[in-house]
């Protein structure tokens, strides 16, 4: 009777072992998808718990899950902890609950940072000068001495090129490559001469 009860014992602890290390019935995870994070920093947490570290993309998407699984029912609540240095701020979508199934649809969208791309421009005369950086396009305006480009996510490429040459004109762009860092680019040249 007494190894009956010492085999009930042993047969519940393993059980409660089970459930304590993930292995039991009825445990869920915990995790979504992230936008924005191009920049290690991101940190979240569900219900106050342990950090979840999310590595960054090099387009800033990918799915995130909490190791520790949760039980049927049981209620989360992921919060952003710490935001990627080059960040505005990262915001909470769907993020609360209780967990009936594996939690997937949870988004952390985090907004970049962005910055001036702007430059002077020197012996403008001639109209239709056009002025490019990916899909952004600028006309720029006969006698125009500046001009400012659509503002740029920190981090990003930028590659300010002539799309149309200013009529009767010959325009080149100096240090109009490059990649945002944390301040403003105000160094952009385009000098204009006659056609040659």
């Amino acid at each position: 009777m007494k190894s009956t009860y010492l085999r009930a014992g042993a047969v519940l602890a393993c059980a409660l072992a089970l459930s304590a290390c993930g292995g039991g019935d009825g445990e869920l995870g915990i995790g979504g998808s992230f936008s924005g994070v191009t920049k290690s920093g991101l940190v979240l947490t569900n219900n106050g718990g342990s950090d979840l570290v999310v590595a960054p993309t090099a387009d800033g998407r990918g799915t995130f899950f909490f190791p520790d699984l949760v039980e049927t029912d049981s209620s989360y609540n992921v919060k952003v902890k710490s935001i990627p240095s080059n960040a505005v701020k990262c915001e909470e979508f769907n993020n609360t609950g209780r967990a009936a199934f594996n939690i997937t649809n949870i988004g952390i969208v985090c907004t970049i940072k962005q910055h001036a791309l702007t430059g002077k421009i020197t012996g403008l005369t001639g109209a239709n000068l056009v002025l490019v950086n990916g899909a952004d396009r600028v006309p720029v305006p006969a006698g125009a001495t500046s001009f400012a480009m659509a503002p740029v996510s920190e981090d990003s490429p930028y590659g300010v090129v002539v799309l149309t040459q200013p009529d009767n004109q010959t325009c080149t762009v100096a240090n109009g490559s490059g990649t945002m860092g944390e301040n403003d680019v105000t160094s952009l040249a385009v000098t204009c001469g006659p056609r040659a």
